[in-house]
């Protein structure tokens, strides 16, 4: 008998060990649902639908994950943008077919101009029925291909759990933005095989995350020489997470320099630190903008060089040395021309610049740095922001201010609609953290606010989250009350009642001679009775003698408020940089407007 066969012979793997590796079946909608468990999902923002419905009864057999019933799909999407905005991770949305996914559609834009995060499912017919025009039937792939980072139909059951894991991983890496999964009813239906992916990624995607070591020593060299520098700071900064807005901080700091940030980075800095200079751009501060213009060496963090912030491209900070550091490879040379671009990501390149900054031990001459900041202040000493409240009428300003005066202690999350409310918001509310800022920047859309702060709730229950909004804006989204009340979310609501769609009206008076067409908000509902029907308690502020007492009273009341704030109604929102104008050119209150604005300058408003 050879050797060989003196072994023992290995006993054939039992079938009970065959099954325990081989991926576990089930439905594709307890697939999804199990997929987002083990993805930590604790939220999902949704409206059921006949599309949907396996999903909604594997939901309905399930304990881990909270779902929030919206009134509305688009309200969905912005409330997983509130929640993704304040808390850093992702946001998740269910909607059935069709009219379900089209009225996600405006929130899918909305996350994607403005970096959100978010995943949204959306249910499709059968896969045998798609192109017949079936029954609540849409090309959701079609429609969100060029509002969406990216999107998936999913036709092979067996594809389903790679698919959701992927859309998480493209919806989070690189630039953050909202991944559409279109989910035929058949494939939730059929049994597909599910095992947790070890590792996810794309097959073409790879996000560059640390910045080129020669062009990081080339950006510090540049930095070092400048009289004048400025950092310009963008809400990529905010999406890289907390350690990108301490290093933001740390290397300001360090260097001296001062720092401005579009509407979108608010937080990133603090705005009490005596080296920001406020938010730039449109309805940014005379210092910012002017500081902007002067500037030698420009470092831009995780901003995009939006049309808001530059005014005329030709004339933006024309005598700078511009360094642009962006996840986004696209976004560099995109809408201003730079000397220098860093592919990266915001945290990791601003930690490399620091490093090298301080192993260098160069800081810029003295006397050259004094007497940059001599000039800003020069520019800071105008007041541009400043107003004067007098007698009863409120001026939405001191609203503002007085708002943000009582409730800083508690670090509110603060989210807004569109208009002048918002910029007034910007202007006078001092943040001093990140993710406590959520706004519609790229795509400013009206309605969004309330669903975000619901979002934003949802993430943060004892937090104090306050919706400041317009009387035409609040109506978009309006029926979310009803959420609020469902779900015992004491969210707040500040109107600021002008009753008019107030920026509408501001340009109509501006630029087309007072000729106010279609912006007076005509049969406004009584806003403390509509709360009252919805379960909220209602307040109103007519006189500025009661302005803080009843903030006070919001702020005490248990469950969600909704304060009607009547304030001037034809105040204007300065300063303002007019379409057309250079970022320089600035209007810094009514003195400075002899004439209506140029026709020349309405194809930007």
């Amino acid at each position: 008998m050879t050797t060989a066969e003196k072994q023992p012979l290995e006993e054939p793997p039992s079938p009970a060990d065959h099954q325990s590796n081989a991926p576990e079946m089930m439905s594709g909608a307890a697939l999804v649902m199990r997929a987002l468990a083990d993805l930590k999902v604790e939220v999902i923002f949704g409206y059921p639908g006949g599309a949907v419905l396996p999903l909604y009864d594997e939901l309905f057999r399930q304990s881990k994950i909270k779902h929030i019933l919206v009134r509305h799909e688009q309200a969905a999407v912005h409330a997983a943008e509130g929640y993704a905005r304040a808390s850093g991770k992702p946001g998740v949305v269910l909607v059935t077919s069709g009219p379900g996914a089209t009225n996600a559609v405006t929130g899918i834009t909305d996350a994607m101009l403005d970096s959100i995060p978010i995943v949204v499912l959306t249910g499709q017919v059968a896969t045998h029925l798609i192109g017949n025009d079936a029954f609540q039937e849409a090309d959701t792939v079609g429609i969100t291909r060029h509002c969406s980072k990216h999107n998936y139909l999913v036709k092979e059951s067996d594809q389903l759990a790679h698919v959701i894991f992927e859309a998480f991983h493209v919806a989070t890496s690189g630039r953050p933005g909202p991944v559409v999964v279109d989910l035929p009813k058949d494939i939730q239906v059929d049994p597909a095989p599910y095992k947790r992916p070890n590792g996810v990624s794309h097959r073409t995607y790879r996000p560059q995350v640390k910045g080129d070591r020669a062009l990081v020593e080339k950006a510090v060299a540049m930095l070092a020489g400048a009289k004048k520098p400025i950092i310009y700071s963008g809400g990529g900064v905010i999406n890289a997470g907390p350690q990108a807005s301490d290093a933001l901080r740390r290397f300001a700091r360090t260097t001296g320099f001062p720092v401005t940030s579009t509407l979108m980075g608010l937080g990133a800095m603090p705005a009490s630190d005596p080296q920001f200079l406020g938010m730039l751009g449109m309805h940014g501060t005379y210092e910012a903008n002017m500081a902007m213009h002067a500037c030698d060496v420009m470092l831009c963090v995780g901003a995009r060089f939006d049309d808001r912030v530059t005014g005329r491209v030709d004339a933006f900070a024309p005598h700078a040395t511009k360094i642009h550091i962006d996840i986004d490879r696209s976004s560099i040379n995109k809408n201003v021309p730079v000397h220098l671009g860093i592919v990266g990501d915001a945290g990791h390149v601003l930690e490399d610049i620091l490093a090298l900054w301080e192993d260098r031990k160069k800081t810029p001459l003295e006397g050259d740095h004094k007497r940059w900041w001599a000039e800003i202040n020069g520019w800071r000493d105008r007041k541009c922001l400043a107003f004067e409240q007098s007698g009863p009428v409120i001026l939405p300003q001191h609203a503002i201010a007085r708002l943000h005066s009582l409730t800083k202690d508690r670090a509110p999350i603060i989210s807004t609609e569109v208009g002048q409310h918002q910029m007034w918001a910007a202007q006078y509310f001092g943040f001093e953290k990140p993710n406590h800022w959520l706004t519609s920047g790229g795509l400013g859309t009206m309605g969004y606010g309330l669903p975000a702060a619901i979002g934003a709730q949802l993430a943060f229950p004892d937090a104090l989250v306050i919706d400041i909004a317009g009387e035409a804006s609040i109506q978009m989204n309006i029926q979310e009350l009803a959420t609020a009340t469902q779900y015992r979310l004491p969210v707040k609501i500040f109107i600021l009642n002008n009753e008019y769609m107030g920026m509408v009206r501001q340009w109509q008076e501006l630029t087309y001679e007072s000729r106010y067409s279609e912006s007076y908000s005509d049969s406004l509902p009584d806003f403390v009775k509509l709360a009252e029907a919805y379960g909220w308690t209602g307040l109103r502020i007519t006189d500025a003698s009661r302005l803080d007492d009843m903030i006070q009273t919001m702020i005490e009341t248990p469950g969600p408020v909704l304060v009607d704030c009547q304030v001037a109604q034809l105040e204007n929102c300065f300063p303002m940089v007019p379409s057309g104008a250079a970022h320089n050119e600035m209007i810094l209150g009514p003195e400075d407007i002899s004439a209506p604005l140029s026709s020349d300058a309405q194809a930007l408003v």
